[in-house]
């Protein structure tokens, strides 16, 4: 069985009395330890699926399976601890607390979990060893990125979703997070969603997943992944 599958998921919106279909019969599968990238336009039903993929929302009709659960039929109580413990995100902007050091910012995730990673092994993992007792505001926006990640993985989740993990940082700084990224599932093993619309990205993934209008357009499989380092767009 896949690690992650989702078979002929709908999401459907009401707007009144009109109904927007944002995500239509989708069905993919990714497997354990895979750096997946999903793309696609803006509108296309990236952030939906990822919404849906992290128990953030629900869908209206289908099946979503994690590890062999079901999670697609959870309760609210349910997706919650699923949040809590088998999910970390990554989003485009940092979401740190500010009054917090990059430290405090770690550890105040792994104190939901019940099964967390030191936060000073996993700072110093994502090279950050010498700033752990700093503010955000003392911190680069790639050295915030990379707190907001470490906060992600000292909680030690079954799969990390990362939407627009670069998409508010300069170019050399987001190849470096995005090899970050690359590094992490290589060494850690985690499964990694990585959610954008920039087409470049894909060369770096194992398993890349276009998305178009709602719909699953075409699923490769890259036999050779190429290194984050060596990236343009």
């Amino acid at each position: 069985m896949a690690f992650v599958e989702f078979r002929d998921v709908s999401k459907v919106y009401q707007m009144g009395e009109v109904e927007v279909a944002a995500v239509k019969d989708m069905s993919f599968t990714i497997e354990q330890g895979e750096l997946v990238v999903v793309v696609g336009p803006s509108g296309a039903g990236k952030t939906t699926l990822l919404n849906m993929l992290g128990g953030m929302d629900t869908a209206t009709s289908g099946t979503i399976l994690l590890d062999g659960q079901d999670i697609s039929a959870y309760d609210a109580k349910q997706l919650t601890s699923y949040r809590r413990y088998d999910i970390g995100f990554v989003f485009q902007f940092y979401n740190l607390v500010g009054n917090l050091t990059a430290r405090e910012n770690v550890e105040l995730a792994s104190q939901i979990c019940t099964d967390p990673l030191d936060a000073d092994e996993v700072l110093r993992a994502v090279g950050l060893g010498r700033r752990l007792q700093n503010f955000p505001g003392q911190l680069s926006g790639g050295e915030q990125q990379r707190v907001a990640i470490a906060r992600a993985l000292a909680k030690n989740p079954k799969l990390l979703l990362c939407d627009e993990p670069t998409g508010a940082l300069d170019y050399a700084t987001g190849k470096a997070i995005l090899k970050l990224l690359q590094d992490t599932c290589e060494t850690t093993g985690k499964t990694v969603v990585i959610i954008t619309h920039n087409a470049a990205f894909t060369a770096i993934a194992d398993r890349v997943i276009h998305v178009r209008e709602g719909a699953v357009s075409a699923v490769e499989v890259n036999a050779a992944p190429a290194s984050a380092e060596t990236l343009e767009w």
